[in-house]
């Protein structure tokens, strides 16, 4: 084959694309869909939707990208798929979905009624992972529903991610790539399989018995093949092998070639993270594991901001009307006119910082936002500026924990993509607070990029993964940091940033309390 194609799938929060890349890592097409809506709220804080509407907004594109491109489709070597993460769904014995799918932005939270053991109890307790077991139990949407929807639950007998009910559509078989698993479920990452026993001391936190769970297939390796079925619906063709290959948030680090240890990926979405490389397993925090990457023998160490770019957009609808109309009469986009307006407030916000915590994490499971500093000479603007700056702030203490316990040196240098590494001011800013150099590549479609990487490794088209980055990741502008403003943040971070959480902890004990009686 004279040019050898891979067909992605990559199904974000808000959208779905399909695309076609070559092995230089151009995208020769692309359809795309946004969701309406991209999820429903039946309650305040709930996100949810049904995983048809996914799987019939996939066709849509894919039938799309296969009238307008059939003459590329006899040259496909095989299609991966990349999904968001941690949004689960149950189905019955008959494979039909019994409620709609539980998104990752939900913020309902499970009371834990039914203890664990003890002796599992006490071994938390002696290690001070009390806290932190009872905010992973509390968030696993298998409690919840036990909890709250016995008689759905009763019906359940398949447990899984929404990437797994694509797999089941397509070739019609329960299967997943570990890679693919990153979220509330009892998985041995490290392993890439299930935990054997539904007693297992970390396993058994989530409430999901190994029963109900998929058939795992390692990275690289043919999950199946689109049937005649999925053919019709989706227009792809008969017999067409797809990959095993992983979530999101790996697929852009891979597309960004983060992949040496040496390089950091930034992924500004509406989940904002920071991922390093390595080849030996670290747990990233205790009960946060590296994940495994789209590559055999690779994981990635993540630190997550929960709805972190996704603040920007709620920051725009309550704060700024006078940029909405401004952005109207320029034909721009609302946060273009903002981060042109960001641009006239100093490094630091004038002593204005935010603590980027919408959600508790697992090593700050008290945790709420904050933001201090506020005086008359500050505006929305420094408002506006000082989320993004504690968006950086917070990847940047974690890619420093990951050299400091993990990886035992120093990141040379950064790689961004998504949504918000679009704007040359939010990419200066990241460049200013880490102190190191910040690149793009040439799409911020990395997720896409880098699962289509991925299914090229898998069909023996690239000898190795630098390979890979070599003919398929091409830097294009980078941007030097400012010493002089590393400084001013330097001092923030350090001396503000990083003592907000410890300072507040025992107030945020009082909020959680309150809004418990509130309850």
């Amino acid at each position: 084959m004279k040019n050898p194609l891979i067909l992605t799938i990559d199904f974000g929060t808000q959208s779905v694309r399909a695309s076609i890349f070559d092995k230089h890592g151009n995208c020769l097409a692309m359809h795309k869909k946004v969701y309406e809506p991209a999820y429903h709220s039946p309650k305040n804080g709930y996100a949810e939707q049904d995983p048809e509407y996914y799987y019939s907004s996939m066709c849509e594109v894919t039938n799309k990208l296969a009238l307008s491109n059939a003459d590329l489709f006899s040259d496909l070597v095989g299609m991966t798929i990349t999904c968001f993460r941690d949004s689960v769904l149950i189905m019955d014995k008959d494979n039909k979905v019994i409620r709609p799918a539980i998104l990752w932005l939900d913020e309902r939270r499970a009371e834990g009624k039914k203890k664990l053991p003890l002796i599992s109890r006490l071994l938390f307790k002696i290690s001070g992972m009390k806290d932190t077991i009872e905010l992973n139990r509390a968030r696993s949407m298998a409690v919840w529903l036990q909890e709250n929807e016995p008689e759905n639950w009763a019906k359940a007998d398949k447990f899984m991610m929404i990437s797994t009910y694509i797999n089941l559509r397509l070739f019609n078989d329960y299967v997943d790539s570990p890679s693919a698993q990153a979220g509330h479920v009892p998985i041995d990452f490290k392993k890439g399989c299930w935990y054997k026993k539904d007693n297992h001391l970390k396993g058994q936190i989530f409430g999901v018995p190994r029963k109900m769970l998929c058939r795992l297939v390692p990275v690289g390796e043919v999950m199946g093949v689109i049937n005649e079925t999925s053919s019709k619906e989706t227009g792809l063709p008969v017999g067409l092998k797809v990959f095993s290959a992983g979530s999101d948030k790996s697929s852009e680090t891979l597309g960004l070639g983060a992949m040496d240890g040496k390089i950091a990926a930034i992924s500004y979405g509406t989940a904002s993270s920071l991922e390093v490389t390595c080849q030996k397993y670290h747990n990233a925090e205790p009960f946060l594991p590296a994940y495994p990457a789209l590559v055999k023998g690779f994981y990635n160490l993540d630190v997550q901001v929960y709805r972190g770019y996704w603040m920007l957009n709620w920051f725009s609808k309550e704060f700024a009307a006078n940029e909405s109309l401004e952005a109207q009469i320029q034909n721009k986009l609302t946060l273009e006119v903002l981060n042109e307006q960001m641009l006239k407030i100093n490094p630091g916000c004038d002593g204005l910082v935010l603590q980027p915590y919408w959600g508790p994490g697992l090593r700050r499971p008290l945790a709420k936002g904050a933001i201090i500093g506020f005086s008359d000479i500050h505006t929305h603007i420094h408002f506006y500026r000082a989320i993004i700056e504690g968006i950086a702030f917070c990847l940047r203490e974690g890619m420093e924990l990951f050299e400091k316990r993990r990886l035992h040196h120093k990141i040379e240098r950064l790689r961004i993509s998504g949504g918000g590494s679009q704007s040359d001011a939010i990419c200066q800013i990241t460049a200013d607070i880490f102190g190191l150099p910040v690149g793009r590549v040439q799409t911020f479609e990395t997720s896409s990029l880098g699962v289509a990487m991925a299914g090229f490794i898998a069909a023996k088209e690239f000898e190795s993964v630098d390979d890979a980055i070599k003919n398929m990741v091409h830097p294009q502008k980078e941007f030097m940091p400012n010493m002089e403003n590393h400084k001013k943040y330097d001092y923030l971070f350090k001396n503000v940033y990083m003592k907000m959480y410890p300072s507040l902890k025992d107030i945020y004990k009082k909020v959680r309390s309150f809004n418990l009686i509130e309850k």
